[in-house]
């Protein structure tokens, strides 16, 4: 099989990050050519991070707004018919504390993860439909971190508390936007949710388990069930894992389980090899 996509998926502190750099190993081991694109990255080639969206009028507001920065604002935006897109994060990190935080904070709160649900899937899904005409013109395989069905799951489930049929066919509609690509879907499991939960908590800073618990619980689905705390956050993410479930089952593309509850390297990596070898060699 020539696949062009590797999707890694799983909960918080399953071992997403470790799984997609080891599929990535494998595949280079392989001497396949593949990119390896993990949660955060910048560069994101279907996902934006640390990207503002703005309709010519919003944009152009700011731009009156912040009159000092309309050179270094206009200079550093996308323009795609009237939408506008900022890579702030990537300004930020250019120019520091040229580019002050007042500003930084005014154009975070049009990020793509702060749009309105349906708003932000229809510049989610675009950026996914770009991607995949890039990607069948190119040789390489790419490796996704937690894009496909987490920030989809996370928006609609976590953030708005949507209807699940509702998340269910956003994950499906980029399920069909990528088919032609052949990907192939790895969902990691783990036997104790509650442990390893816990365990990312022990093994991450304070200010990551206070920001996680307050986004799973002060919004959304965690609001609307009236949930606290740690245990409030473990309650959310059992009802997620029952979604996911739901979501992986109902997927057409290729896809396989792996359990990671070991936490035993070699051995992971060893069945790892097999799904990959068995994959492309079919």
């Amino acid at each position: 099989m020539n696949s062009k996509l590797i999707l890694v998926e799983g909960l918080p502190g399953f071992g997403k990050t470790t799984t997609a750099q080891l599929v990535h190993e494998i595949l280079t081991e392989m001497n396949m050519k593949s990119q390896l694109f993990l949660e955060g990255n910048l560069e994101h080639p279907a996902d934006y991070e640390g990207v503002a969206f703005f309709q010519k009028s919003e944009f152009e507001e700011l731009l009156s707004t912040y009159i000092n920065f309309k050179d270094l604002l206009s200079q550093h935006v996308i323009k795609q018919d009237n939408n506008y897109f900022l890579q702030y994060r990537r300004i930020k990190n250019e120019y520091g504390s040229d580019f002050p935080d007042e500003l930084l904070h005014a154009v975070a709160k049009n990020d793509v993860y702060e749009l309105p649900l349906a708003q932000h899937r229809e510049r989610i899904t675009e950026r996914w439909k770009q991607f995949t005409e890039n990607a069948l013109s190119g040789s390489e395989t790419f490796v996704f971190d937690c894009c496909f069905i987490q920030n989809p799951v996370t928006m609609g489930m976590i953030k708005y508390g949507a209807r699940k049929e509702d998340v269910i066919s956003y994950v499906i509609e980029l399920a069909t936007i990528v088919e032609r690509l052949n990907p192939l879907l790895i969902y990691i499991e783990q036997n104790d949710l509650d442990h390893s939960f816990s365990k990312a908590v022990k093994g991450r800073p304070k200010e990551w388990s206070d920001g996680f618990i307050e986004y799973y619980t002060s919004q959304g689905y965690g609001k609307k069930h009236n949930y606290k705390g740690l245990e409030g956050t473990l309650r959310v993410l059992e009802a997620r894992r029952e979604w996911e479930e739901e979501i992986f089952n109902r997927l057409t593309i290729a896809k396989k389980k792996v359990n990671n509850s070991l936490y035993h390297l070699h051995d992971y990596k060893h069945g790892l090899v097999e799904i990959l070898s068995e994959y492309f060699n079919s």
